[in-house]
């Protein structure tokens, strides 16, 4: 099978850029042929705001590039992992009359909520769920605390809606997790279009046996991943293991400015991914703090691959993936005084979370490995190709 893979990368990697990476190299693993093509935020400070928003809603440039690659490529299938925002959803019509199918990767709320995150003000928001246009989105200033760069998300959701793009251009969603698959349908999406595909490593790494004395966050350094929440839990916590923190974002400031204040806490900054799974192997676990709907929570996968557990915020997937006193143990999403009481346990039991490092690796291997991952992406290729030739009969 060919496959023509898109994806925009934004300003600070993550873990959409990691997943979509692992989708090609397992696809050319089993033998396909992937042609991934990424746009880049870099780019919008060159095009400025205004071309940018209005990129946003149909990018002519994309159209005809598009247009022109499946012409002359022969594709099965247009993968589309993240268009926003240099992309835009004027691939989807390339595609369209090209024949060639369409498989669109959910891996946050764009089509429905202009942050993506159904989070904002510090809670979570689903305002906007259902609406034809999404007014609270420019109310509350939701994309990048602007009300006309908000307003441009806001006119893309819309425009599309209004134009069925989103229930007549795109074959198959695959969704990252059930939450996340039942959050779109709750916002209006056709159930039967929506697979439901979570993230996953291939090969699978080797695990390791904790050992290292202290507890690890990895991820994006930002208000909904509840950052303040964790470094208070560390700063009231008495005798608490060390925490390193690897990740970059608005709040890096903060991080640091707790690392300088002698509360055992440690940052190290952006690190690749073979780097964040040795310093995963020596932890004792995984801290997981985050606030909003995540649409899985790719980190704690990462965790379980290597045998670590995780303690995580009570919300979302990460709440599902995590069996309390097997591979972790949740907390109340924003309590600071209950994660607390976490990381005060966990600090004087090492012994009994190295115990559970055999489940934490059982749970990933029921779940995250590439051969099941393989199987349900071919499924949905082959889905949104018999949607594509039934419409042709």
């Amino acid at each position: 099978m060919k496959i023509l893979m898109l994806h925009n990368r934004y300003l600070l990697p993550g873990g959409e850029d990691q997943a979509t990476m692992a989708d090609a190299a397992l696809l050319r693993d089993e033998g396909h042929e992937v042609d991934l093509l990424e746009e880049d935020n870099r780019r919008v400070e060159q095009l400025g705001k205004v071309r940018t928003g209005m990129r946003t809603v149909w990018s002519r440039e994309s159209y005809r590039r598009i247009d022109e690659k499946l012409r002359a490529g022969n594709f099965d299938i247009l993968h589309v992992q993240n268009f926003f925002p240099l992309w835009s959803p004027s691939v989807y019509y390339a595609a369209s009359r090209n024949g060639v199918p369409v498989v669109q990767t959910l891996h946050n709320y764009r089509l429905m909520c202009a942050n993506a995150l159904l989070f904002r003000d510090q809670h979570v928001c689903e305002e906007c769920m259902g609406r034809i246009f999404p007014w609270p989105a420019i109310l509350h200033a939701c994309y990048r605390n602007n009300r006309a760069a908000s307003a441009a998300v806001a006119a893309m959701i819309s425009a599309h809606k209004l134009g069925g793009t989103w229930n007549r251009r795109v074959a198959i969603y695959i969704a990252v997790s059930e939450f996340t698959r039942d959050k779109y349908i709750a916002g209006g999406m056709t159930p039967e279009k929506i697979l439901v595909k979570p993230n996953f490593i291939h090969p699978s790494p080797v695990p390791g046996n904790g050992g290292g004395g202290y507890a690890l966050y990895v991820g994006r350094l930002s208000p909904e991943k509840g950052i303040a929440t964790m470094l208070d839990a560390w700063k009231s916590s008495r005798n608490p293991i060390p925490l390193k923190i690897v990740g970059e974002g608005p709040l890096a400031e903060l991080v640091i400015a707790s690392s300088k204040a002698g509360s055992g806490i440690e940052y190290l900054g952006p690190r690749p991914l073979p780097e964040v799974l040795d310093l995963m192997r020596s932890a004792e676990f995984l801290v997981f703090p985050s606030e909003w709907y995540e649409t899985m929570g790719r980190t704690i996968m990462e965790a379980f691959a290597v045998g670590t557990p995780a303690v995580a915020s009570r919300t979302g997937p990460p709440a599902l993936m995590i069996v309390p006193g097997e591979t972790g143990f949740h907390f109340q999403p924003g309590n600071a005084a209950e994660l607390r009481e976490r990381v005060e346990w966990c600090s004087s039991h090492l012994a009994d979370l190295r115990a559970m490092r055999g489940k934490a690796r059982q749970a990933f291997e029921a779940n995250y490995t590439g051969a099941a991952n393989a199987k349900i992406l071919l499924t949905a290729y082959g889905m949104a190709k018999r949607a594509v030739d039934g419409g042709k009969a």
